[in-house]
């Protein structure tokens, strides 16, 4: 005759979700990656198949390793590792765990296993729901399709005639905009026209590189494009300094040539010379004579020889122009 306990209180909830579980395992392999690695990337696994992985496994298998996991799994493991360690150059990623993500921990140079990682895309189709990556758009002209399946592209408001008892398209049309999702009329009749215009892989969001972590896009950045760019900043380096008379490395040399045109109009002004000064002087008292000396290049051999062709002409006639 004692109290009794509600039936939801002795009864356990079947729904309940269970309590997470930390793998010893999978934090044993993850922390080991961090200890011997200093170089990762955080990839985007979003449609990607079993047999792209295999591949991408095999093809950077001498320096790299791939490694998935729930996130929340893998954030418990690196902060769990930064706090044995008190090694936190790896904390900065956990903020970067987002989505559908793995970690790709290399010794090779990161441009060269990221364009290896991207050769491995696999062609899909668009399908419902999908959000477009790219512009999708149907070139013009015959389709195949019976007319019976003209409602489709009315639906899609595409221009079609009948020709010889097939669709065709009249002009290019696009179907699907970059960053919207995909209609059902749309993945319907890009999947009757055979059409696959999305392609998946592994796509490497960000990089983490000895503690410092930075966005994938820095390993597109080529020698030439530095060397533009820090062209283009001695440039106006070198401007503001000679405009505000401010001496520097930049602005030396315009410094040093604007001295000798200076030094150059003197000695022409007066008396005083120097051997470079000396010969300004002397083209500028003999004009014709450095003219003669220095005929444009190229250009006097073809002129003699014309007019060497026109006195040859000339007795080739016969007779005087004023006979």
């Amino acid at each position: 005759e004692g109290t009794t306990s509600p039936p939801h209180a002795r009864t356990p909830s079947l729904t309940a979700a269970p309590p997470p579980r930390f793998s010893r395992q999978y934090d044993a392999k993850l922390c080991s990656m961090m200890d011997t690695y200093t170089k990762c990337f955080i990839v985007q696994a979003d449609n990607v198949g079993s047999k792209q992985f295999m591949d991408i496994r095999a093809a950077i298998r001498g320096n790299s390793k791939v490694i998935m996991g729930k996130n929340t799994m893998v954030r418990r493991c690196i902060r769990s590792y930064v706090e044995r360690t008190g090694n936190d150059q790896w904390a900065g990623i956990v903020d970067h765990i987002n989505g559908n993500v793995g970690l790709v921990f290399t010794t090779g140079d990161l441009s060269t296993v990221k364009d290896t990682i991207a050769e491995f895309k696999v062609g899909a189709p668009a399908k419902v729901g999908t959000v477009a990556p790219i512009n999708v758009s149907i070139p013009a002209g015959n389709t195949g399709m019976d007319p019976s399946q003209t409602s489709f592209f009315q639906v899609l408001n595409i221009p079609t005639k009948i020709t010889k008892g097939t669709i065709e398209i009249t002009a290019d049309i696009q179907v699907v905009t970059a960053g919207e999702k995909v209609g059902a009329s749309e993945a319907t009749l890009l999947s009757k026209l055979g059409i696959k215009p999305f392609s998946y892989g592994l796509k490497v969001q960000t990089v983490y590189e000895d503690g410092s972590i930075y966005d994938a896009k820095v390993l597109d950045i080529t020698d030439d494009d530095l060397a533009a760019h820090v062209a283009s900043g001695v440039t106006r380096i070198a401007a503001l300094c000679r405009a505000t008379g401010t001496p520097s490395i930049a602005a030396a040399p315009h410094a040093i040539v604007d001295g000798y045109k200076n030094v150059l109009a003197l000695a022409i002004g007066t008396e005083y010379s120097f051997p470079l000064a000396d010969k300004v002087k002397d083209a500028i008292a003999n004009p014709g004579a450095f003219a003669a000396a220095a005929p444009a290049a190229g250009g006097a051999a073809p002129a003699a020889a014309a007019a060497v062709e026109e006195e040859e002409e000339d007795e080739d006639m016969g007779f005087d122009l004023f006979d």
